[in-house]
């Protein structure tokens, strides 16, 4: 069993870096988190075009790359370093996870070839008011009309809802909870953007009053599909926190070689060494937990469900620390509005919380190997 990256995914990192560097400099994250659509359209089809970002783990037979979930990491993994603000989490690791867990041909016939060309922006529509992450938290009410259905209800903290061209919503019919496309034309949406702690990553509220919708899958049956999906974005998310937790390493042991204090650079004290130690063992571990629950999602293990919580709630931990401690090694630079440190912190603790905190998966956890 080899754990290491092979040459091309190794290359694959870099193409994708070097993407970031030029198309997402912080310069631009920080011009385009102050637009109400928070990304570059250009840069999206771009990313589509050169790299085929879309498609990556779209099986080919629905015009995707049909590459494994270790891929999607490693995109995901330089996206979070970037602070990359366009919608590819929406879209891929919840919408294109989601519709390739259900079991209905035809929905996925239909909408899988426009999320892997890069023409639909896509993202899932799961929490309500409550913020939980379960099926039990969905109200939101499907009704069978006129051979369709319709919605009524609304949806909180929907990444990417008022940009997507494509929300795929939970709702509760009599039968239980179903999961059902609507487009973003559709009539009875509204979508109102939302004021987040975390800029760089958007997210809206969704009032649904007569929605006409497309039901995937059977009526009640989104309960295995929305697992699965929950445990891939845990995985993709630890994914992303690791990549932005590197950068927090290097931006403070770059920082800590060049200030200079009573004649010799911090890095020096033994206080800034212990920090910059103990940020490397948290991020190291945090790669491992990662990389791990990556393979196993790209292999279809059993162990999925236990690896995905594990490492979500190790990689939350990990990145929010290294966001800290990288404020606190800068000093007072480090709490500037011009200094980029507060935005991975703002990232890291909005990461910490979405589908659940740390305690929220190791109470999973604990659940799932029978504690």
């Amino acid at each position: 069993m080899n754990f290491a990256f092979s040459e091309e995914q190794e290359e694959l990192r870099r193409s994708v870096r070097r993407f970031m560097e030029d198309r997402s400099p912080m310069t631009e994250v920080r011009r385009l988190m102050e637009t109400t659509e928070g990304f570059d359209r250009g840069v999206w089809s771009q990313m589509a075009d050169q790299l085929g970002l879309q498609s990556l783990v779209v099986p080919e037979a629905y015009g995707g790359a049909g590459f494994s979930f270790v891929e999607l990491a490693i995109v995901l993994e330089e996206a979070g370093a970037a602070l990359f603000g366009a919608p590819l989490f929406s879209t891929v690791a919840l919408a294109a996870t989601a519709l390739m867990a259900s079991d209905d041909e035809p929905a996925k016939a239909d909408l899988l070839p426009g999320i892997a060309s890069g023409d639909t922006i896509a993202t899932v529509a799961l929490t309500e008011e409550s913020g939980r992450w379960d099926l039990d938290g969905v109200s939101l009410r499907a009704t069978p009309s006129g051979g369709g259905w319709v919605l009524d209800g609304h949806k909180m903290f929907v990444l990417d809802g008022h940009t997507a061209d494509l929300l795929l919503v939970a709702a509760r019919s009599d039968a239980g909870v179903g999961l059902f496309a609507v487009d973003a034309g559709a009539p009875g949406l509204v979508r109102t953007p939302l004021a987040t702690m975390d800029q760089t990553r958007k997210q809206a509220r969704l009032e649904l009053s007569g929605t006409p919708a497309r039901l995937v899958g059977e009526d009640g049956g989104a309960g295995p599909v929305l697992a699965r999906m929950l445990d891939l974005a845990a995985v993709a998310l630890a994914a992303e926190q690791v990549g932005g937790a590197q950068r927090c390493l290097d931006m403070s042991v770059q920082y800590a070689k060049e200030r200079i204090q009573f004649g010799r650079p911090i890095g020096s004290f033994q206080a800034i060494k212990h920090k910059c130690a103990d940020m490397l063992m948290q991020v190291e571990s945090a790669k491992s937990a990662a990389y791990y629950a990556a393979w196993a999602a790209a292999e279809g293990s059993d162990e999925l469900p236990v690896v995905a919580s594990l490492a979500k709630s190790y990689c939350s931990e990990a990145y929010f620390h290294a966001a800290a401690e990288n404020i606190q090694i800068h000093g007072g630079i480090g709490f500037t509005w011009e200094h980029d440190a507060h935005l991975y912190f703002k990232r890291a603790k909005s990461s910490e919380l979405l589908f659940g905190d740390p305690a929220y998966h190791r109470e999973l956890l604990a659940q799932r190997i029978g504690i």
